[in-house]
């Protein structure tokens, strides 16, 4: 971890979605160990109360709201190019910003079924497009791609056929493929940045069972089910400051290395101290991981040039 001080040439850090939940204790901790953070999201009210949220705690931080709608590529890459000509260099990007299991199926502007359009593929894109800050920021200090995952990947499968769920929608088999597909990303980076030499920490994470907002509109598309693990879920779960912890290991601790996986400690990984965390059998499919990347790039347009 660096040292805690805020000073105009400290490393920059970006968050997408923190201005709540996971997101925004991501941003706090990232603020308090020095670095300038950037909170990337869609509303600009809710990004502003974020800011004085992180400043309300760490009063010298330096952090700044950006306008981010993962829900348009176009959003996407307006924001990188705008990140671009403010930045010489990014130290670390945190992908977090996600939907969970709307009811019915909702699109992107593109098209793209929703939670695979905003949970993933604009965050293939955005971190393409970021690749030149990103390599900007190393060798000596190599930055870090951290990708949020969840413990729903491991009964997730990657439907190629089926991509947009245009047939047979279901809002969690949708939520499970968006958090696999964000894990093979991770692992595929960071293959990617190994073969090519890139000074490039690619690595994943994933919260356990947090208690945040995103719970209360993912159990809206099984009322019943979702009323009952409310109730339980005080006892089974962690607050949204603990969910955070093995993002900002992955982030900020010593001990990484690229193509880790970090989750909670806690029995069956759903709370506690970060560590090292299981990864479906889908998730260690090369082939999958492969053709995935692949038709990620065909779909977002992703280049992954090394320069700008």
């Amino acid at each position: 971890m660096i040292a805690k001080t805020h000073t105009a040439d400290a490393p920059l850090a970006m968050v997408t979605g923190a201005t709540a939940g996971l997101g925004l204790e991501t941003a706090k901790g990232l603020a308090a160990a020095g670095y300038r953070v950037v909170i990337a999201a869609r509303s600009e009210e809710r990004g502003r109360l974020a800011c004085h949220a992180v400043r309300s705690q760490h009063p010298h931080a330096q952090v700044r709201f950006e306008l981010l709608d993962l829900d348009s590529l176009d959003s996407v890459r307006a924001f990188a190019e705008l990140l671009r000509q403010q930045e010489k260099s990014l130290a670390r990007l945190i992908n977090n910003a996600g939907l969970l299991a709307p009811p019915s199926r909702e699109t992107t502007r593109d098209g793209f079924e929703r939670q695979f359009g905003v949970n993933y593929l604009g965050h293939f894109l955005l971190t393409s497009l970021l690749l030149p800050l990103l390599l900007a920021a190393g060798p000596a200090t190599p930055a870090r791609v951290v990708q949020l995952s969840s413990l729903a990947h491991r009964s997730g499968r990657i439907d190629f056929d089926n991509l947009d769920a245009a047939r047979d929608y279901d809002p969690w088999r949708g939520y499970r493929q968006s958090k696999l597909a964000m894990l093979l990303f991770a692992q595929a980076l960071a293959r990617r940045s190994e073969a090519e030499g890139w000074p490039l920490v690619s690595v994943a994470a994933h919260p356990g069972l947090s208690r945040t907002a995103l719970f209360d509109s993912g159990v809206k598309s099984r009322p019943l089910l979702g009323r009952t693990f409310k109730l339980l879920l005080p006892l089974i779960s962690q607050s949204a400051a603990d969910g955070a912890r093995p993002t900002l290991h992955a982030a900020l601790a010593e001990d990484v290395h690229n193509g880790d996986y970090f989750g909670p400690n806690g029995l069956g990984e759903t709370r506690g101290a970060p560590k090292p965390a299981h990864r479906s059998e889908a998730a260690r499919d090369r082939a999958v991981e492969e053709r995935l990347w692949q038709v990620s790039c065909e779909l977002t347009g992703a280049s992954w040039q090394q320069h700008g």
